[in-house]
C-alpha cells in the first residue's frame, strides 16, 4: 500500500526548507529575507549582524540539511516502504525532529537578537510540523491496521475451512459411510 500522504508531506517540507536555505543564501539580505518569507518583517539596518557570512552560512547549511533529510524520507517512502517500513519511519522521525530543533534554534537566536513577532511565526511552523508528523503516524497506523485485519481474516478463513473439513471427516466416520472426495472417489 502506498503512503501518499507521507510522500507528499516529506516532499512539501523538503521544498520549504530548501527554499528557505536558498533565500537565506541570497546575497541581498540573507536571514532577514528568509524571515520575511516566513512572515516576520525584519529591517536589516536594525540588525546588521544578520547579514554576516558567519551567521548566514551555518543557518543555510542547517536548513539545507533538514531539506535533504526530508528528501531522503520522500525517497524512502517511495522505494522502500513495503520492504522496510521501520527504516523509513526512522528517517521520517529524524527529519521531523531535526526540523523542530532547527526552528527552535531560530526562535532562540531571534529572541536573543530581539526580533519581534518571531515567536508566533515559529510556533505556527512547529505546529504545522507536528500536525504533519501526526498525519504521517496516522497513515502508517491505518496501513498496519488494514494489513493486520487482512491477515486475521485469512487466518479465520483457514481456521473455518479446517474446522469444516474435520467436522465432515468426523461425521463420515461416525456414520460408517466412506468419505467422498470432490471427484466422487475415496
Amino acid at each position: 500500500m502506498r503512503h501518499v500522504l507521507t510522500s507528499f508531506l516529506a516532499l512539501h517540507w523538503a521544498v520549504v526548507f530548501a527554499l528557505l536555505a536558498y533565500i537565506c543564501m541570497d546575497g541581498n539580505r540573507g536571514i532577514a529575507s528568509a524571515l520575511g518569507v516566513l512572515g516576520v518583517s525584519v529591517q536589516s539596518s536594525r540588525f546588521p549582524g544578520l547579514e554576516h557570512a558567519f551567521v548566514v552560512a551555518p543557518l543555510s547549511v542547517a536548513l539545507l540539511t533538514v531539506a535533504l533529510l526530508f528528501c531522503w524520507a520522500f525517497v524512502e517512502t517511495l522505494l522502500n516502504i513495503a520492504t522496510r517500513p521501520d527504516a523509513s519511519d526512522a528517517v521520517v522521525r529524524v527529519a521531523f525532529i531535526s526540523a523542530s530543533f532547527l526552528l527552535s534554534v531560530i526562535l532562540v537566536g531571534g529572541a536573543a537578537q530581539g526580533i519581534n513577532g518571531l515567536f508566533m511565526v515559529v510556533a505556527i511552523q512547529i505546529t504545522a510540523l507536528l500536525a504533519s508528523y501526526v498525519a504521517v503516524l496516522a497513515e502508517r497506523r491505518s496501513t498496519l491496521a488494514a494489513m493486520t485485519l487482512h491477515e486475521a481474516d485469512a487466518r479465520l478463513t483457514a481456521h473455518r475451512m479446517a474446522t469444516g473439513a474435520a467436522h465432515s471427516s468426523l461425521l463420515s466416520r461416525v456414520s460408517s459411510r466412506p468419505e467422498t472426495r470432490p471427484g466422487g472417489r475415496r
